[in-house]
């Protein structure tokens, strides 16, 4: 019969090995959109048949929205080493507000992805993106830090 130390040291071991094979392989590598070409090509790739727009990136480059035709917006979102694509209208989403520090809060109706918080570079980009994701088409909403 194996000791209660031991059995603690076993598992310990095992689930510390387990994590250290999933980071060497590359399981914890992120990736980031380099420009608004490559977001515009990983967009094509689930949706060819769209034609985008403006592509607005935030400003670590891990999201990029981009204008497309009546009032939709795609979205390229990096997680993890992947990207998630989407179309978003207003109608789909739960809560958009845009803070003083050029952060757009993102709350999504999809249980699949729920959004986030979005940082830009400056606050004519942040606009851009706020103006047609705003479901009450308000011009500015704008919130202290």
């Amino acid at each position: 019969m194996i000791s209660l130390p031991v059995l603690v040291v076993m598992v310990v071991v095992g689930i510390s090995m387990a994590v250290a094979a999933v980071h060497f392989t590359g399981g914890s590598r992120t990736t980031r959109l380099a420009d608004a070409r490559q977001a515009l090509d990983r967009f094509a790739v689930d949706f060819p048949d769209l034609k985008p727009g403006t592509v607005q990136l935030t400003g670590n480059g891990d999201t990029a929205f981009i204008e497309l035709a009546d009032g939709h917006t795609g979205v390229v979102h990096a997680i993890g080493d992947r990207f998630l694509t989407r179309i978003v209208t207003p109608a789909e989403i739960e809560l958009v507000k845009l803070d003083s520090n050029n952060v757009l809060t993102l709350r999504f109706r999809d249980f699949t992805w729920r959004g986030g918080r979005f940082a830009f570079a400056d606050a004519a980009t942040a606009h851009a993106v706020f103006q047609p994701l705003d479901p009450n088409k308000q011009s500015v909403r704008q919130e202290a830090a």
